[in-house]
């Protein structure tokens, strides 16, 4: 079957969110030839399965069709709503799970109505199944652009192992979260993973060895969109001409819904652990005064401003300064990317390549690896790691 043939569905835990409408906008945009192929890094690669050759689905705890959704989110301008209209509204978010001990400021009334672990996996996997049957999807993908969680306690020996961890979700064990139950469901339907979100998910070890026995490619985590992605561009210029980090001060502010979510103490923690991380590993050394704030401010929207101080000690010891304003539109920045890796690891599906797809690593600000080991950050290295993956 040729690539221009097949249908690949996209099920998205979060599909009434902004990333996820604003993605599947541009899709029947393209579908139209209303847009331009912008913001899409491999529109060039031929091989992969077409933009147009996407089918969408998936859970939220809002039920408004995506129409409603894209409206009120903002994010596109309401004559682009009605371009995209008859698509969006076509999709009607299934009900998802919900738990607010990951998650206190995610509420909805669209929740799976089963409270035991088993019976949520099972349904998450109906829904998959379903969508593949109803669809005739030559494969489903899941992406996972829910609300950002607290992290649970990763060292507990519920996940550290396949056996160990289907144990826990027959004892309705509470370590396993919402992400967990979708990237469980996901593997073992044999439908490729991808978390676009800073959440424990298919990263934890009984997860991540799951998925390679299967031979279930696997991708993730927290989507580098924006003030990471400058980072991890700046960082290995500045250790390239020996320029020396004295200190970086980061901060945010938002007023999408990720905003409010990250309003959490919990779920901002899981956020910052993912964005703290990158620095040191493009330079090399701690940078001590190394400081990330994400602060919620309604007004803003999805028009997100990520500011950056950069103290700098150059030749005979002289300081100097790089500030940087990143006006940026969240979504904007999210969906092309979103689109990207579900052609992507679709394509490692195709090849039968399972576990850990370390070449995507582009695409995030924690990428896991086959081994647990530290990932590369630096944004060049990973774009040359993953074309030469595409060009092999």
């Amino acid at each position: 079957m040729s690539d221009e043939q097949r249908k690949v569905g996209v099920a998205v835990v979060g599909v009434g969110g902004a990333v996820a409408t604003t993605a599947i906008a541009g899709i029947e945009l393209l579908k139209i030839g209303a847009c331009g192929y912008e913001g899409l890094p491999f529109a060039d690669v031929t091989s992969l399965v077409p933009y147009t050759s996407l089918t969408f689905g998936g859970w939220d705890l809002d039920g408004d069709d995506l129409a409603k959704a894209a409206h009120l989110h903002g994010v596109l301008e309401p004559r682009v709503v009605e371009a995209a209209g008859a698509g969006l509204a076509a999709v009607a978010p299934w009900p998802a799970v919900a738990d607010p001990e990951y998650c206190r400021n995610a509420v909805g009334a669209n929740v799976i109505p089963i409270s035991s672990v088993r019976g949520r996996v099972d349904h998450v996997r109906s829904d998959i199944e379903r969508f593949r049957a109803a669809e005739g999807l030559d494969r489903v993908v899941v992406v996972n652009l829910a609300s950002t969680e607290r992290w649970p306690d990763l060292t507990l020996p519920a996940l550290q192992t396949p056996e160990a961890f289907e144990a826990a979700i027959d004892a309705d064990d509470p370590v396993i979260s919402p992400s967990m139950v979708y990237a469980y469901a996901a593997i073992t339907s044999d439908s490729p993973y991808v978390n676009f979100t800073p959440s424990a998910s298919a990263d934890i070890p009984a997860l991540l060895e799951l998925a390679h026995q299967r031979g279930v490619p696997v991708s993730g985590k927290d989507g580098k969109t924006g003030q990471t992605m400058m980072k991890t561009v700046l960082a290995p210029a500045f250790r390239s001409r020996s320029l020396h980090v004295d200190g970086w001060y980061s901060t945010n502010i938002l007023g999408n819904r990720d905003g409010q979510i990250l309003e959490d103490a919990d779920s901002l923690s899981s956020k910052l652990q993912t964005k703290g991380t990158v620095l040191d590993q493009c330079l090399g050394y701690e940078v001590e005064d190394h400081v990330v704030r994400i602060d919620y401010y309604r007004p803003r929207g999805d028009q997100k401003e990520a500011w950056d101080n950069i103290d700098l000690t150059g030749f005979l010891g002289q300081r100097m300064q790089v500030k940087v304003d990143f006006l940026c539109r969240d979504s904007i920045l999210a969906a092309p990317l979103v689109l990207e890796l579900a052609r992507l690891v679709d394509e490692a599906a195709r090849r039968g390549e399972g576990g850990a797809q370390e070449q995507l690593g582009y695409f995030f600000k924690q990428p896991i690896t086959r081994d647990g080991g530290e990932p590369e950050h630096a944004l060049y290295r990973q774009e040359q790691v993953l074309r030469a993956w595409l060009d092999h």
